[in-house]
């Protein structure tokens, strides 16, 4: 039987919370004040290759925390990992890194695990880059055989570079490279498929790029929103994020977001500028633009997870 999770809306809004000192007596205090309804945390420094050991006693809190207020947790994955890079030491060190917060996400009841898919460095070509990336990521999907394990999900870039995924169509020879593993999904960044060229605007913009990335990965394996404007045009391949509808992106989008079939059940995670007060007032926005929404409905696009909240299981209805 396919287990849902009792989300208290179609899509819950809320964003990256720091956690230096505390992911439950601060990170959850942040969270609150922003009235987030999910959360996502770094595990590791996200700029360094270190892999740290949790505090049990504040992983419990967490993971009850999140259970009891039905708040979806995700980590993101140190900013370093490229599984497509030239550089055998930038390999090894991605592989640990990700298995790191992979396991820390389990620990604390995460439901995935965000990770950029990378770049081919090195002046390769993108396709030995992919047999590299599956060489050494598709053992990390294997080993996520725990009923609370997390999803992976990879998160496409803004086309700086050679990087390996960027335009919605990119995550085919990704998930390809990756036998399209059952435990892999997409974090999509409007932000980024913005700056790769996706024009996000318009009447239909957001449908139609939401549409080519079910044509590509198909239904059901997008299971987070990076809900980001962008202070550059579409096409700039710049990953500058902006406050919703202070951007090139503005507010319509967003709305439209979620109406898409293919979005709902799906979370969506601020990562703008404006500390605190910015965050909390994205937030409400978001809330806002949802509340104000037509809710389309449709029961083979909703995404599918084994498990409930932060690891704790759950037959109940999707809302």
């Amino acid at each position: 039987m396919k287990s849902q999770f009792p989300f208290p809306s179609r899509n819950p809004v809320g964003g990256h919370v720091p956690v230096a000192g505390g992911l439950n007596s601060v990170g959850l205090t942040y969270a609150r004040d922003l009235k987030a309804e999910t959360v996502q945390v770094f595990v590791a420094n996200p700029r360094g290759w270190a892999t740290p050991a949790g505090n049990p006693r504040q992983d419990e809190e967490f993971r009850a925390a999140c259970a009891a207020e039905s708040i979806p947790a995700y980590v993101h994955a140190p900013y370093l990992i490229n599984f497509g890079s030239h550089t055998e030491a930038t390999v090894e060190r991605s592989v640990e890194s990700l298995r790191h917060s992979l396991r820390r996400g389990r620990e604390i009841g995460a439901l995935g695990v965000v990770v950029h898919t990378g770049s081919a460095t090195g002046g390769r070509e993108r396709a030995v880059a992919l047999r590299q990336v599956r060489e050494h990521m598709l053992p990390l999907l294997d080993e996520l055989t725990h009923d609370d394990d997390p999803f992976l999900l990879l998160e496409s870039t803004a086309g700086q570079g050679a990087s390996l995924c960027s335009r919605t169509w990119d995550f085919g020879p990704y998930f390809e490279a990756l036998d399209a593993h059952p435990m892999l999904g997409v974090c999509l960044d409007t932000c980024h498929v913005f700056a790769a060229g996706h024009d996000l605007t318009g009447p239909s913009g957001m449908h139609q790029t939401l549409d080519l990335l079910v044509d590509t990965v198909g239904e059901g394996r997008l299971k987070l929103i990076h809900a980001n404007d962008s202070k550059d045009v579409v096409g700039a391949h710049k990953d500058r994020h902006e406050n919703i509808g202070s951007g090139h992106i503005g507010e319509d989008p967003f709305r439209a977001l979620m109406t898409h079939p293919a979005t709902e059940g799906v979370p969506l995670v601020i990562e703008t500028p404006g500390g605190k007060e910015g965050h909390a007032a994205d937030v409400e926005r978001l809330k806002k633009l949802r509340d104000s929404s037509p809710v389309l409905r449709d029961s083979h696009s909703v995404p599918e997870y084994p498990r409930g909240v932060c690891g704790s299981r759950s037959t109940g209805p999707n809302t």
